[in-house]
């Protein structure tokens, strides 16, 4: 069994984030997509708003209405810093006869560089990437990813609701339904 390892802070998680998930559990590169909510970015160092249990909390909510996805709470486990190399890897020793595959978006290529022993990802394990508006997929592929070319594409971020639900703006369709309750109900971001 293959599973997609779709990572981010999910700050919150939003309907293009639970788009990529359904889209990827269903086109046939992996059996399964876990969510992996996680701490910290090593590249990002600004701070999480929402605390670790409430995005834990919104992606399960997330999770609950996409077919094959299911939500790790690994991440949030492991001491920060923590490299996503190191979590696959841990994946791998905990659940030895399944495959791993990281997900990340076209908009992450310009630095997957950068990230800690990208080059053992890619060897050990293997990219999928999401194509995302303005940031181009190469004409082909490197050897250890694979391009979801025609895939849909959206322009939503997290950091775009924050400011919009900061500002008393009403977020329905920007997050699912479930999760603008949530947002409401325990005051996020506000």
């Amino acid at each position: 069994m293959t599973i997609g390892i779709y990572g981010g802070s999910f700050d919150p998680i939003h309907t293009g984030h639970a788009m990529v998930a359904n889209f990827v559990s269903q086109c046939n590169v992996v059996d399964e997509v876990w969510i992996m909510v996680s701490r910290q970015n090593p590249l990002k160092p600004h701070a999480t708003i929402a605390g670790d249990l409430a995005r834990l909390e919104m992606a399960e909510l997330v999770a609950q209405n996409c077919k094959n996805v299911k939500v790790s709470d690994i991440e949030i486990r492991r001491p920060l810093p923590s490299f996503t190399y190191d979590t696959l890897c841990e994946l791998k020793k905990l659940n030895p006869e399944k495959d791993f595959k990281l997900i990340i978006g076209s908009d992450s290529l310009a630095n997957f560089d950068k990230w800690k022993k990208y080059d053992l990802i890619l060897e050990n394990f293997g990219v999928i990437v999401y194509p995302r508006p303005g940031f181009l997929l190469p004409e082909t592929e490197p050897e250890g990813m694979t391009f979801l070319n025609g895939a849909p594409e959206f322009s939503i971020s997290s950091s775009l609701i924050r400011e919009y639900i900061a500002s008393g703006w009403d977020i329905n369709f920007f997050v699912p339904l479930a999760v603008s309750s949530y947002i409401k109900k325990h005051r996020l971001y506000l």
